[in-house]
């Protein structure tokens, strides 16, 4: 299997982390009918990919607009995905995104979540976005572009058949079992948020850290 691939595939699962916001969805349309809560899960993940692949395609674009170098996206970047794993690690990112699913539901005129809060921020949130940016940086020839948009198509349908099972998928892991999930994945993400910085640092000083 190409390297790139698995390392697309990983990044982006962890940090879109279809098995956290599958019980934040399921909350979220707890009185919604199956046809509607299917529907706002297919809606969701579509616009997130649209956001995504925009990023993915005119990203470099931008940052040489704002004359900000690769090398010092990658080191921001990893630091962003390294926050993000530490609160994977410590549980935080679900009660943030717990409060914000309570909020919005506490308000009865908010019935389609799908544009906010699940497509943005929550599946194409800060640390996706300077996920897929990174990940189409290192993709160097065409084969490894498609790697990435590969990568990137399986998580998002990975998380759309998730967002539409959520309800059974909760009652058959449980908070248990989703918590331990979430921590270990918390953990991998730190892994390569480290490898971003470091590569980063290598280009921006040329140095062998």
């Amino acid at each position: 299997m190409p390297e790139l691939f698995v390392s697309a595939f990983i990044t982006l699962f962890v940090v879109i982390d279809p098995p956290g916001c599958a019980p934040i969805y399921a909350g979220l349309t707890k009185n919604a009918t199956n046809a509607q809560a299917r529907n706002m899960a297919l809606r969701a993940t579509a616009i997130a990919a649209v956001i995504l692949l925009i990023f993915a395609f005119f990203g470099e674009a931008l940052l040489s607009a704002l004359h900000i170098e690769l090398d010092s996206f990658r080191i921001a970047g990893g630091l962003m995905l390294f926050w993000i794993a530490f609160e994977m690690v410590f549980e935080k990112r679900t009660q943030r995104r717990t409060e914000r699913a309570d909020k919005i539901s506490a308000n009865p005129e908010v019935e389609d979540v799908s544009v906010f809060p699940m497509a943005m921020p929550m599946l194409a949130g800060p640390g996706a976005i300077a996920a897929v940016m990174l990940l189409m940086n290192e993709a160097d020839t065409a084969a490894q572009t498609l790697e990435v948009f590969a990568a990137l198509g399986l998580v998002l349908a990975i998380t759309a058949i998730a967002l539409m099972a959520a309800g059974p998928l909760i009652r058959l892991l449980g908070d248990k079992v989703e918590a331990v999930i979430t921590r270990l994945l918390g953990v991998l993400l730190a892994a390569l948020a480290a490898q971003y910085v470091l590569d980063g640092l290598r280009g921006a000083f040329g140095i062998d850290v």
